[in-house]
């Protein structure tokens, strides 16, 4: 997993404008951001859930630029496909072969190891649609690397996008995986406010 490809956050004046638009855009679309990432936290997996929209993408980088983060994120190839490719990766985006899934917790883990600095945005659900499950990609990648997780989010119901609280993975996957869900459990995806439980 190749992340030193120089991105939009690498760039000063362009990152500066970006992070105004998207304040702009987000007190526009009614929406607040909250939360800071603690100084000590150089590398990190974020948690992007939920995950039930396209629209996820965009909020999650004007979050992103207003929170000043720097962010690297995992998307499929197929959008990645020119003449979009080129700006995706300076979006930070990674693609990803659904084929070598299993080999990109490995590869993952052994990027955050090895940089400096890495904040790695992870969605636990498998797709958009709602799952009764998640995937424990990120969990692992964290864990193999001995990084934090960080429990980023989007809820639609308070038009709220931030970062909750580090988490360090303890190898107990059941009752840390039941930690983190619990702060989840009142936060809307876009596709829950229509298909509410």
């Amino acid at each position: 997993m190749q992340h030193h490809a120089r991105t939009v956050f690498d760039t000063p004046v362009v990152n500066t404008l970006l992070r105004g638009l998207s304040l702009l855009i987000l007190k526009l679309c009614g929406w607040k951001t909250d939360g800071i990432l603690p100084p000590d936290v150089k590398k990190a997996v974020l948690i992007a859930a939920p995950h039930t929209s396209n629209w996820d993408l965009p909020f999650t980088l004007f979050v992103a630029f207003a929170l000043r983060l720097k962010i690297y994120w995992m998307g499929k190839e197929e959008i990645f496909k020119p003449p979009f490719r080129g700006v995706m990766m300076w979006l930070g985006g990674i693609p990803v072969q659904r084929k070598s899934a299993g080999n990109m917790v490995q590869a993952s883990a052994d990027a955050l190891r090895d940089a400096s600095e890495l904040m790695l945005v992870v969605s636990p659900e498998g797709t958009r649609s709602k799952t009764l499950y998640w995937k424990s990609g990120f969990y692992h990648i964290a864990h193999t690397a001995g990084v934090p997780v960080v429990m980023a989010y989007l809820d639609y119901g308070r038009k709220i996008g931030g970062l909750g609280p580090v988490f360090h993975t303890t190898g107990d996957f059941d009752a840390d995986m039941q930690h983190i869900k619990a702060f989840y459990k009142d936060k809307r995806g876009k596709r829950d406010l229509f298909h509410a439980d």
